[in-house]
């Protein structure tokens, strides 16, 4: 099925200019990946729209002041619950994204500990937003960049796209886009399981992109 910039617009939620940058970066995406009816691509695109503010925002923000770091992370607070006082380790961090996101994802997703950098280096690219050197491991081999050398390819449309895309696929989404459910895809990246009983980030929001996109492709 062939995009228009109309289409992405729509069901992005963002301007014609970056609709009109992103068209032929998804629609080579949706070709290789088969996200090839206007279902699949009702739920792919606000789905990327959400998850990069419009296909504008393809790096993560970690600028988060201490208190922001409480209300997000339990770690971060002093009372061990969301939303207590920012504990010293939270106040250390204040308003640092790089040194935040060594201690966040230390450890985790393949990264070394909070000094090998490899939390600043893999931290969320791309409209999908990849997260983890596993992600950039496993993600690079399958469309054939070196992600871990240069893990800012993810941040150019062309390799954002198709990343996107792979992921897209190697979840299943298409499944899910198929019968409709779009809480299911929204779940399984913005949370990491499409079964997971808690509420993905933004739902509002993603319901009315997804019905925007339902309607510019008449299904």
């Amino acid at each position: 099925m062939n995009l228009t910039a109309d289409i992405i617009w729509r069901s992005c939620g963002t301007s014609v200019p970056v609709a009109a940058a992103w068209l032929t970066p998804l629609q080579l995406a949706c070709d290789k990946f088969e996200i090839n009816s206007p279902l699949r691509i009702a739920a792919f695109l606000p789905t990327l729209g959400i998850e990069s503010e419009g296909l504008t925002a393809l790096i993560e923000n970690l600028n988060y002041g201490a208190q922001g770091l409480a209300n997000t992370w339990e770690r971060y607070s002093s009372t061990g619950k969301r939303g207590g006082p920012p504990n010293a380790l939270a106040q250390r961090l204040n308003r640092n994204p790089q040194a935040i996101a060594n201690n966040v994802y230390a450890n985790r997703m393949g990264n070394g500990d909070e000094s090998s950098g490899d939390g600043w280096n893999y931290r969320g690219r791309g409209p999908i937003q990849h997260t983890g050197k596993d992600n950039y491991v496993a993600c690079g081999l399958a469309i054939d960049l070196d992600l871990i050398s240069h893990p800012e390819l993810l941040e150019q449309p062309a390799n954002g796209a198709m990343a996107a895309g792979w992921f897209w696929s190697e979840n299943k989404l298409n499944a899910l886009a198929d019968a409709r459910n779009f809480l299911g895809v929204s779940r399984a990246v913005n949370i990491g399981n499409a079964k997971s009983a808690a509420m993905p980030n933004g739902w509002d929001r993603r319901q009315a992109l997804y019905a925007a996109a339902c309607k510019a492709l008449g299904v």
